[in-house]
C-alpha cells in the first residue's frame, strides 16, 4: 500500500474519532425519539398492551407489557440525557429482539410490509450504544468519566 495513502486515511480517521461523540449524541436522541410515541402507548392504554401481548403468545404477557413500557419511557429519558446508558441498552436489545421474534420477523424485511427491518436497526444502534458507551455529551460522561 502507497505510504502516503495509509498516512492519509490514518490522518482522516483520527480527525474522523473527533466526531465520535456527535454520532453517539445523534443515535441516543433519534433513539429516545424512536422510543418515545410507541411507549406512550403502551402506557396510555395498559390494558389492551396486555392484551396484544397475551395475542401474540408472550409468556407472563401482563407483567412483560408492564416491563416494557416501564423500560420504554426510561429509555426515552435515558438515552435522551444520556443517562446510564450501557444498563438502559440492554433491556431495549431484549425488548427488540423480543419485537422481531413475536410481531415482524413472520412480515420479512421490510418496513414497508412491517417487517423487522426497523427493530434490526434499533437493536444495531443499541449495541453500538452498549459498546461504545453515550459519548462526551452525556451525563454518563460528566459523572463517570471518559469512556463510561
Amino acid at each position: 500500500m502507497n505510504f502516503r495513502f495509509k498516512e492519509a486515511y490514518l490522518e482522516f480517521s483520527v480527525l474522523m474519532n473527533h466526531f465520535q461523540s456527535f454520532a453517539l449524541l445523534f443515535a441516543r436522541l433519534v433513539l429516545a425519539y424512536g422510543f418515545y410515541e410507541p411507549a406512550l402507548t403502551k402506557w396510555s392504554n395498559l390494558s389492551s398492551t396486555m392484551a396484544w401481548f397475551t395475542e401474540l403468545g408472550i409468556p407472563f404477557a401482563s407483567f412483560v407489557a408492564f416491563l416494557t413500557a416501564s423500560f420504554e419511557i426510561l429509555a426515552v429519558v435515558f438515552l435522551f440525557l444520556g443517562l446510564l446508558t450501557r444498563w438502559i441498552s440492554l433491556p431495549l436489545m431484549v425488548i427488540m429482539i423480543g419485537a422481531i421474534v413475536t410481531v415482524h420477523i413472520g412480515n420479512g424485511f421490510s418496513s414497508a410490509n412491517n417487517g423487522f427491518e426497523i427493530p434490526l436497526y434499533y437493536l444495531l444502534f443499541l449495541s453500538f450504544l452498549e459498546l461504545r458507551g453515550a459519548g462526551k455529551f452525556s451525563l454518563d460522561f460528566l459523572f463517570f468519566g471518559k469512556g463510561r
